[in-house]
């Protein structure tokens, strides 16, 4: 028995969860500056327990004006499915802050967000692409191995706040 009941039933909840949503049915764009408030509120829904400094919009504001294309927000009739912010510091790409809805989470966004995140970067002159990832979410080290990302056993990061 499955937490979803008989092996039928667990069959006919996948489907209707992927009938809900396809990714053909999602558009990914470059957040502009008056998506900031949608890129809020996802964040604020399924933020990660791992995220340590605080959502601010005029930090996103800057992020929209200085880098255009780097904040990436996945949508469907208005309505955000996700978020990934592809950085590029003019050596390095950096994929990091991905975010799914809860409700649309293993319908294909994630990875379509993580692509067109590596095109962007691709774009701007990276060849080579770092994603943050917490050590301690089984979750999304399973996610971005899957994609690709296998955790670098040889460098960490450290950290401060200034």
């Amino acid at each position: 028995m499955t937490p979803y009941g008989t092996a039928s039933s667990r069959h006919d909840a996948i489907a209707a969860y992927h009938g809900r949503l396809s990714v053909e049915q999602t558009a990914i764009r470059a957040a502009q500056v008056e998506d900031v408030p949608l890129v809020l509120d996802l964040w604020e829904q399924a933020r990660s327990k791992h995220a340590s400094t605080a959502d601010r919009p005029e930090d996103l504001k800057r992020l929209v004006l200085r880098s255009p294309g780097a904040l990436l927000l996945a949508e469907s009739d208005g309505v955000a499915l996700g978020v990934l912010i592809a950085a590029w510091d003019g050596w390095r790409g950096n994929l990091y802050r991905l975010v799914v809805h809860p409700e649309h989470r293993r319908s294909g966004i994630g990875r379509a967000l993580v692509r067109a995140g590596e095109r962007h970067l691709r774009s701007q002159g990276a060849t080579r692409v770092t994603a943050l990832v917490a050590y301690e979410d089984p979750v999304a080290a399973a996610f971005w191995n899957a994609t690709g990302y296998p955790q670098d056993a040889q460098i960490g990061r450290r950290v401060r706040n200034i």
